[in-house]
């Protein structure tokens, strides 16, 4: 075993959470006192803050004309059920899940919606499952970015172009990280507390043409929450209002001019392709480190479907790798406990439902030094720990 002293320079910011995530660079609670608050979400002014940030959003995620954007409640997971709840029924369903969130989805279709004509394709943490399987003609769920286990799609070329089913995917640690192929692309829903550093509980959905015309047509047989509902209550049709800075229910004022906040900064920082170029520069700096460390290595094998965003890691000299889970999570547990207690990282630990090891959040809130200053770290924190053991 390699011995590491402690190292004398920290990360600047030590905040490496996959979610909620660090916010972005220059953030100042001061800077949310000019927001309108103590409104009504009703109000002229503040409906046009929130349609700002559908406009925003829609232009940096470089959205076709005709997609449409709305806010739901619960986050990412209201943003997806509200799709589910709203969309489904008309056609077979293939779902495709590869970790505890794409699991939800799973559990979704098949024990709460009960559909009937379903396919469920599944994968252990960091792998994926077989897109070959993906059938034109149903509707398609899946997660373009599994955050728990750290593999992503490959590319989308397994999505027909000519499908005609609807694609519903879970976008919420790849939207503002990676490029998204709106031509594939039905429904995306994802929440604030990730790529752009947001706060928790507010979900965004964007739907396509497509989906437009299915909640058009399609009214659910099965009863649908009032919060969950994308659909005129009343009448057949689109709840058109959703889109116009109308809410299902009452939104936080204070969390829309913070999701603003962020999305200025990132039209500043030079849109997507800029929010991008920062996620490549995270990623390659713990990539060098992770390849010249013996201790550690991928938890996604390949290369292909490995997230550059939520990281996965897991142990790797043979002694470690070799003990039971709960053991390693003992050693993660002791890691986790140093590096907080020196300020040099916080939680890297992985999501509760993944194998022991770091997952580390490489988003474009980021900063590359701070992660290249983390590695000697991890190094530092794994020699104390083992030791212990």
């Amino acid at each position: 075993m390699t011995e590491y002293s402690k190292p004398h320079l920290r990360p600047f910011d030590p905040r490496f959470s996959c979610g909620p995530t660090k916010k972005h660079p220059g953030w100042s609670a001061d800077q949310l006192a000019n927001g309108m608050l103590g409104r009504s979400h009703r109000a002229n002014g503040p409906r046009q803050r929130i349609v700002e940030a559908y406009e925003r959003t829609a232009a940096l995620l470089e959205c076709p004309a005709d997609y449409r954007v709305s806010m739901v409640a619960g986050s990412d997971t209201g943003a997806m059920e509200a799709a589910m709840w709203s969309l489904l029924g008309p056609r077979g369903v293939d779902v495709f899940a590869w970790d505890i969130f794409g699991g939800r989805w799973t559990k979704d279709a098949r024990d709460e919606l009960k559909l009937e004509d379903l396919r469920i394709f599944e994968a252990d943490s960091g792998n994926t499952p077989d897109f070959s399987q993906a059938d034109p003609s149903r509707d398609i769920i899946f997660t373009w970015n599994a955050t728990a286990s750290g593999a992503r799609i490959p590319n989308t070329d397994w999505i027909s172009e000519t499908r005609e089913g609807l694609t519903i995917v879970d976008a919420t640690s790849a939207a503002f990280a990676m490029e998204l192929d709106w031509s594939k692309i039905d429904v995306l829903t994802y929440s604030w507390q990730k790529s752009l550093g947001g706060e928790a509980q507010h979900g965004m959905i964007i739907l396509g043409p497509r989906a437009i015309e299915r909640l058009a047509q399609h009214r659910p047989a099965w009863p649908v929450p009032r919060i969950l509902q994308l659909h005129n209550a009343e009448r057949t049709g689109v709840l058109e209002e959703i889109f116009d800075g109308k809410t299902v229910n009452t939104p936080s004022l204070l969390c829309f001019e913070d999701y603003l906040m962020s999305l200025r900064w990132a039209a500043r920082e030079g849109g997507l392709p800029a929010l991008i170029g920062r996620v490549d520069r995270n990623f390659a700096a713990l990539t060098a480190w992770v390849e010249r460390t013996g201790w550690i290595d991928w938890l996604c094998t390949d290369a292909a479907t490995r997230s550059p965003v939520s990281v996965t890691l897991k142990f790797a000299e043979p002694d470690i790798a070799a003990l039971d889970q709960e053991t390693q999570w003992q050693l993660t547990r002791k890691m986790v406990a140093l590096l907080e207690r020196e300020n040099a990282a916080l939680d890297v630990n992985p999501h509760p439902s993944a194998p022991a090891g770091l997952r580390i959040w490489c988003g474009p809130t980021v900063e590359a030094d701070d992660v290249a200053a983390l590695g000697p770290w991890l190094d530092w924190a794994y020699a104390e720990a083992r030791a212990e053991m």
